[in-house]
């Protein structure tokens, strides 16, 4: 019996040594915005839990109750309605659909990341002099570059913000897409290359957190982490003082190498920056001798270069990294980029299959010309 009751206490304590490595930061944040989806979590889990408790406990209860040998228990193999258990069975969950509905329709609007905070936690409004600190976040292979514009100052892989101020991120990648997540701040928003994306948050205790990716993007990806630092207003003057102390100029030539893909990349500081790298960053125009996306995109809204913009597409191969290496571009083909389609480098005797099945309406003779729409530009 002993030995049964040890073996007992040990299965109750099994869930408790299995979470013991967790971290529950989603569960215990410390920023405004985090807060609110802990909570949005918590209510959705009670409003489901509404439903499935009472369902396992009637499950079991029946079981037990309809069992072979109780044979006190009603037997009616005739039974086929009731009206008052439909309504119970059909109503309760309609109305906790409702209800779930209705919460997370509000949250949605209330936590869009794009939404400027209106509020520094549940007690607090934001007070009509605090100036939001804004922070341009770039996703780099494979660490996080971080650009204050109003401080002049930037820093890889370590970013501080004052405890109580409204942060605007601004987050786009160079390469490949990502996503920025500091779980005590807020949730996670996608990084995308040659996009912008938006995150509003507020961080409302002082301390140390991890910021990491939440999108594979490659052979560093599990090391792509970078300190959050949530510090007082003198704090944070004195991390400013020390990056401008301590910090180097980031240039385009700086940026350049820095794009570089690496793993494990140390704390770097920059007491400057070239002014419009952000900008050249999120149009795909950091490299000398590329087009813009934003010129490219007024080119499109005024109708177009015609043939004379034909030199304009080698300033448009943004993603060359496998061309400098050596390699073919995983996905350009020809007539866009001259290389041919995968499909064409089938072994002899199999040109125009694919896996072994013919595909109808295919010539591979590379002599068709190009699309209008292609040639064109």
């Amino acid at each position: 019996m002993k030995s049964l009751s040890k073996i007992y206490r040990f299965a109750l304590l099994l869930p408790l040594l299995m979470l013991a490595g967790c971290n529950m930061v989603v569960m215990s944040p410390s920023g405004d915005i985090a807060m609110q989806q802990r909570d949005l979590i918590v209510v959705s889990t009670i409003l489901m839990l509404i439903i499935i408790v009472p369902v396992m406990a009637l499950t079991l209860l029946f079981a037990w109750h309809y069992r072979r040998s109780n044979t006190a228990a009603n037997y009616d193999p005739d039974w086929h309605h009731s009206t008052a258990l439909e309504v119970v069975i059909w109503s309760a969950p309609l109305v906790i659909i409702v209800a779930l509905g209705a919460v997370t329709w509000i949250s949605t609007h209330k936590l869009d990341p794009y939404r400027p905070l209106d509020r520094i936690d549940a007690e607090r409004a934001i007070p009509a002099d605090v100036k939001p600190l804004t922070v341009e976040v770039v996703a780099l292979d494979w660490k996080w570059l971080f650009i204050y514009p109003d401080l002049g100052v930037a820093s890889v892989n370590e970013m501080a913000a004052p405890v109580d101020v409204p942060i605007n991120f601004k987050i786009t990648a160079s390469s490949v897409m990502n996503s920025f997540y500091i779980p005590a701040l807020a949730g996670q928003i996608y990084a995308m290359p040659g996009m912008q994306t938006k995150l509003h948050a507020v961080i409302n205790k002082p301390g140390e957190f991890d910021g990491f990716s939440a999108n594979y993007s490659g052979d560093g990806f599990s090391h792509m982490r970078f300190k959050f630092h949530g510090v007082d207003a003198q704090g944070f003057d004195a991390w400013v003082a020390r990056v401008k102390a301590q910090g180097t100029t980031l240039n385009r030539d700086t940026y350049l190498k820095l794009e570089k893909p690496s793993e494990r990349e140390p704390v770097r500081y920059y007491a400057s920056f070239e002014n419009g790298l952000y900008e050249a960053i999120l149009n795909l125009c950091a490299k000398p001798g590329k087009m813009c996306m934003n010129e490219m995109m007024h080119i499109d809204m005024s109708g177009g270069g015609g043939k004379e913009s034909a030199e304009n597409r080698e300033k448009l191969e943004y993603d060359n990294r496998h061309a400098e290496q050596g390699e073919k571009a995983p996905a350009g083909t020809f007539p866009a980029t001259g290389q041919p389609a995968r499909s064409e480098e089938a072994p002899s005797g199999q040109t125009g299959t694919h896996e072994g099945h013919s595909m109808p309406g295919m010539d591979h003779g590379g002599s068709d010309p190009a699309p209008a729409q292609l040639n064109a530009n």
